[in-house]
């Protein structure tokens, strides 16, 4: 440990503070989840998303197991990732709401359709679009694991999108991009 500093660290006991704190120094983007089962749809804002796999193409997303997304994401087997863009913080926002209202109306107000693969919600202003099927979900403590081969992808969401900054999460807020991108190397 680097003098001066105090490690929350104490007697192999983590400070649950500390850990929120620290882990929300990671920028992430912000994607809003759906699926549906039978006639009900279900929509969570997820910011642990990740790729996994070039081949076979997989994703993984964690779920908060209170959450009633949990067990329709589980049992539905198919499901929809919206990368949401700078302008789409109401979306995240509504959809981060615990206790928000599940009935159909719930979409009201958001441009979306639904996914030619999984019949799941996707929001048209989204800087990208994939469409899941679970491969397996696996135990993560409070929250479970679900990795999803990736069955169908759209980043021509809309014409505008590749200017479009991503929305970012950090610190507990949202964020945007700051500076000048690096250019991407050429392969």
């Amino acid at each position: 440990m680097r003098p001066g500093r105090q490690s929350d660290l104490r007697a192999g006991l983590l400070n649950p503070k500390a850990y929120k704190k620290a882990v929300g120094r990671f920028a992430t983007g912000v994607t809003v989840v759906t699926t549906h089962l039978e006639d009900d749809h279900f929509a969570i804002t997820i910011s642990s998303f990740t790729s996994v796999s070039l081949d076979p193409v997989q994703v993984l997303v964690c779920v908060e197991k209170t959450t009633r997304f949990h067990p329709a994401v589980l049992a539905a087997g198919r499901w929809a990732v919206s990368v949401l863009a700078v302008g789409q913080e109401d979306v995240s926002r509504w959809f981060a709401t615990r206790g928000r209202s599940a009935d159909p109306d719930q979409f009201a107000g958001f441009a979306h359709h639904a996914g030619a693969l999984t019949g799941a919600v996707l929001f048209d202003e989204a800087l990208t679009q994939l469409e899941c099927r679970t491969v397996a979900a696996y135990d993560g403590g409070d929250h479970a694991i679900i990795l999803g081969e990736v069955i169908g992808v759209d980043t021509s969401v809309d014409a505008g999108a590749e200017s479009r900054e991503p929305l970012v999460y950090f610190e507990g807020g949202y964020r945007r991009l700051g500076g000048p991108s690096t250019p991407r190397p050429e392969f």
